[in-house]
C-alpha cells in the first residue's frame, strides 16, 4: 500500500469518525459543559500516552510556543461547547453544514490580519455560501423537528467556526512544533478551563455514559488525531481537502438515520451551497478567468 492510499484510508476514516460526534455528544444524556470536559480529560490521557510513545514529551517548547499552544486550545474548547451546543438546537444535519463556512471566516481573517487579497472567485464562493445560510434560517418555521432553538443554534454554529478559524490562524504560528504535542497541550487547556464549569460532583452514574464521554475523549479525540495528522503527512493538500467532506455527509447521514431528522427541502439546497462553496474555497476551484485565459491560482 503505497502513501497515497494508506493516506486516503487514514483522512476517510478520520473523517467518518468525526461525522459520528454528534451521536455520542447526544446519547451521552450529558450536560455539554460535562461533555467536553470529559473529551478533553479522556483525549489528554491519550494524547499523553501517544506523545510519550513517539519521544514528543522530551521537546522544550519555549514560552512563546506554549502561550500560542494554550491559545489556540482556548478557542478549540471553546468551538466544541457552542458546536455541541447548537446540536439539540438546531439539529446535527443543520450545525454542521453551517459550521463549514470555516473557511470563509479564515479567507476573512487573512484579508483583515495579512492583507490577503480577496478575488472575485472567494467573493463569489462567499456570496454562495451566504445564500445556503439564508435559506436554512428562512426554513424554520417549517422545518419540524429541528431542536429548542433554531436561530440560537445557528448562531452557536456561526460562533463555533469562528473559533476554529481563530485556533487554525493561531497554529500557523505554531509550525515546526509537533502536531500531537500542540493537541496535547490544546486539551490540558481544556481540562483547567472547565474543571471550574463541569459537574464534578454529581459524576455519570451509568456505564452507558461513561463509554459515550470515553468513546469522545479516545476515540473522537485521540485515534482522530493520529489518522488525520498521519493523513496530512502522506497527501497533497487538495486530496485533504477533498476527503474532509466525509465529515459533513457522514455527520448529515447519522442525523436522519439515527435520529429521524429530515431536512425541509429549502434546507438540504442551503446546505448543498454551503457545502459546495467551502469545497470550491479549500480546493481551490475557480470560477473565473484571468485575462490570459488561464485558470485563477487557489487563494
Amino acid at each position: 500500500m503505497n502513501d497515497t492510499v494508506r493516506g486516503t484510508v487514514e483522512m476517510s476514516a478520520a473523517m467518518a469518525i468525526l461525522g459520528t460526534i454528534g451521536w455520542f455528544v447526544v446519547m451521552s444524556g450529558q450536560p455539554i459543559m460535562d461533555v467536553v470536559f470529559w473529551r478533553c480529560a479522556f483525549g489528554a490521557v491519550t494524547l499523553l500516552v501517544i506523545c510519550a510513545s513517539l519521544g514528543l514529551l522530551r521537546n522544550r517548547l519555549s514560552p512563546r510556543t506554549l502561550a500560542l499552544a494554550a491559545l489556540g486550545g482556548a478557542a478549540i474548547v471553546i468551538n466544541w461547547v457552542l458546536l455541541f451546543s447548537a446540536f439539540s438546537r438546531a439539529s446535527i444535519s443543520i450545525a454542521t453544514a453551517v459550521y463549514n463556512t470555516q473557511p470563509f471566516m479564515l479567507v476573512g481573517f487573512g484579508a483583515l490580519f495579512f492583507a490577503e487579497r480577496l478575488t472575485l472567485t472567494n467573493l463569489t464562493w462567499l456570496a454562495i455560501a451566504f445564500a445556503g445560510m439564508v435559506l436554512i434560517v428562512q426554513a424554520a418555521p417549517d422545518a419540524g423537528e429541528v431542536g429548542t432553538n433554531y436561530f440560537a443554534g445557528i448562531l452557536m454554529a456561526l460562533a463555533a467556526a469562528f473559533f476554529w478559524a481563530v485556533a487554525a490562524i493561531v497554529a500557523k504560528r505554531l509550525k515546526g512544533t509537533p502536531p500531537h504535542l500542540i493537541a496535547l497541550i490544546q486539551v490540558c487547556v481544556g481540562v483547567v478551563m472547565l474543571a471550574p464549569l463541569a459537574n464534578l460532583s454529581h459524576l455519570p452514574a451509568d456505564p452507558w455514559s461513561w463509554a459515550m464521554l470515553a468513546t469522545l475523549g479516545v476515540v473522537h479525540t485521540g485515534l482522530m488525531y493520529i489518522l488525520m495528522y498521519g493523513a496530512i503527512q502522506k497527501l497533497p493538500t487538495h486530496l485533504q481537502g477533498s476527503l474532509s467532506f466525509i465529515y459533513p455527509v457522514v455527520a448529515i447521514l447519522v442525523d436522519v438515520i439515527a435520529f429521524g431528522h429530515r431536512l425541509h427541502l429549502s434546507q438540504v439546497v442551503g446546505a448543498a451551497l454551503i457545502l459546495t462553496a467551502a469545497a470550491g474555497m479549500n480546493l481551490g476551484w475557480s470560477l473565473w478567468k484571468s485575462k490570459a485565459s488561464n485558470p485563477e491560482p487557489a487563494q
